[in-house]
C-alpha cells in the first residue's frame, strides 16, 4: 500500500502537535513526583510531615482525640455553661473535627487523583483513536485523487489548517469551488 500511496498526492497532511509525542512519555502525576529529592533534612522532615498527616488523618486518631476530651469534660460542667461552650468550642470539636477534615479530605483526594488518571487514560485513548482516523483520511485521500485523476480534475492542493486558519488565503479552498468539485462528481 505505501508504493500506491506514494503515487498519489493526498489532499491533507496531518501535522502533529508537538504535545502528543511528549504525552507518549507522560504517566499521571503521583505525590511521590513533588517529594523534595534535594538534602537529607529536607526529605526527613517531608517523611516526618507524612507520617504526622497519615496519623492524625486517620479515623483512629479523631476517637483517641475525643476520648482525651472527654478526660477534661467533669471539669467543664462543673465550671458552668460558659466552660461547656468553650469546651466543646475550643477543645472538642477543634481536637476531633481536626482529624475527622483531614480523613475526608483524604477521601475527596484519592477520589480526585482517580479521575484525573482516568482523564489521563481517555485522553491518551482518544489520541490514539485519532491516530486510527488519520490513517483512515489517508487512505480516502489516496481513493479520492484517483477518482479526481480519472475524471480530469485537477489534483486538490494540500491543505494541513482549515480555511480560516491558512497562512496564505490563496491556499484555501475556496468554498464555491468545493461546491462545484462536489455537483462534477
Amino acid at each position: 500500500m505505501s508504493s500506491v500511496k506514494g503515487l498519489f498526492m493526498t489532499i491533507y497532511q496531518h501535522i502533529r502537535h508537538p504535545r502528543i509525542a511528549s504525552r507518549h512519555a507522560d504517566r499521571p502525576a503521583r505525590v511521590a513526583d513533588f517529594l523534595p529529592r534535594g538534602s537529607a533534612v529536607n526529605r526527613f522532615n517531608t517523611k516526618v510531615a507524612i507520617v504526622i498527616t497519615q496519623v492524625v488523618g486517620s479515623m483512629w486518631c479523631a476517637y483517641a482525640f475525643a476520648l482525651f476530651d472527654l478526660i477534661s469534660l467533669p471539669a467543664a460542667i462543673r465550671g458552668g455553661a460558659s466552660a461547656i461552650v468553650s469546651w466543646v468550642a475550643q477543645t472538642f470539636l477543634q481536637l476531633v473535627l481536626l482529624s475527622v477534615i483531614m480523613v475526608g479530605q483524604n477521601v475527596q483526594a484519592a477520589a480526585a487523583d482517580k479521575r484525573a488518571e482516568a482523564t489521563f487514560h481517555d485522553a491518551s485513548a482518544t489520541l490514539h483513536e485519532m491516530a486510527h482516523v488519520q490513517g483512515h483520511l489517508a487512505a480516502q485521500d489516496v481513493l479520492l485523487t484517483r477518482i479526481a485523476e480519472k475524471l480530469g480534475l485537477d489534483p486538490v492542493p494540500v491543505i494541513d489548517n482549515p480555511a480560516d486558519e491558512a497562512a496564505d488565503p490563496d491556499e484555501a479552498i475556496d468554498p464555491d469551488e468545493a461546491t462545484e468539485l462536489d455537483q462534477e462528481c
